[in-house]
Parts: C-alpha cells; sequence; structure tokens
C-alpha cells in the first residue's frame, strides 16, 4: 500500500486562502489602508476602540477574522513553501515544518486571542 499524502489538505487551505484574499483581500486593504485614514465614504470613528472591540467580542465577528488571519497565513505559508523549492531549497521536511508550523502557530494564536475577548 502506498503511503497517503497530506498535501491535498495544504492544496485546499492554499486555495481558500487565495480565493478569500481575491475576494476580499482588496477592499480590507482599501478600508484599512486608505478610506478609514482618509475619511473617504466611511465615517472617521468607524475603527475606534471601543467599535472594533465590540465587533470582535461578537461570534460572527471573531469567526469572520480568524478565517481572514488563518486562511491567508496558510496560503502565504504554502506559497512560499513551493517558492523555496523552486528557488533550489531542496530539504522538504524542514522547509515544510517551517512554512507550516508558522501558519498553525499564526492559526492557534489568532484562535486563543479571540477566545480571550
Amino acid at each position: 500500500m502506498s503511503k497517503r499524502s497530506t498535501q491535498p489538505i495544504f492544496w485546499l487551505l492554499f486555495g481558500a486562502g487565495g480565493m478569500l484574499s481575491a475576494l476580499i483581500g482588496w477592499m480590507l486593504v482599501f478600508i484599512t489602508g486608505i478610506a478609514i485614514p482618509l475619511g473617504i465614504l466611511l465615517a472617521p470613528d468607524l475603527f475606534s476602540y471601543q467599535k472594533v472591540l465590540a465587533f470582535h467580542r461578537h461570534w460572527a465577528g471573531a469567526a469572520f477574522t480568524f478565517v481572514v488571519i488563518s486562511l491567508f497565513l496558510w496560503h502565504g505559508a504554502h506559497r512560499i513553501f513551493h517558492s523555496l523549492h523552486d528557488l533550489g531549497v531542496k530539504a522538504h521536511a524542514p522547509s515544510a515544518w517551517a512554512c507550516y508550523g508558522i501558519a498553525m502557530a499564526g492559526t492557534l494564536a489568532a484562535a486563543g486571542l479571540l477566545l480571550s475577548l
């Protein structure tokens, strides 16, 4: 019997993160980097501490933030892992553990911090 591969799991997380970043990543950059600081189309106090805290204390806001952070991390980790392979880094296990370990640590940190609110 051949050994089962874990690659489909990482490709699934990569694809989901890529789709999410293509659909809403540009909007998040526009809102947090351009619209709020310049006061374009949105109220300047939209990202006040009280409003952001209230958003993240609600289960839907925390879930949205967790999904965005974790899928962006897994997408980036998978892209970096395959870019390292393209650059000639042949040590698969150490580079895989480093890339995916950072994504897992970030996912667990996001979950812990959001649950502590």
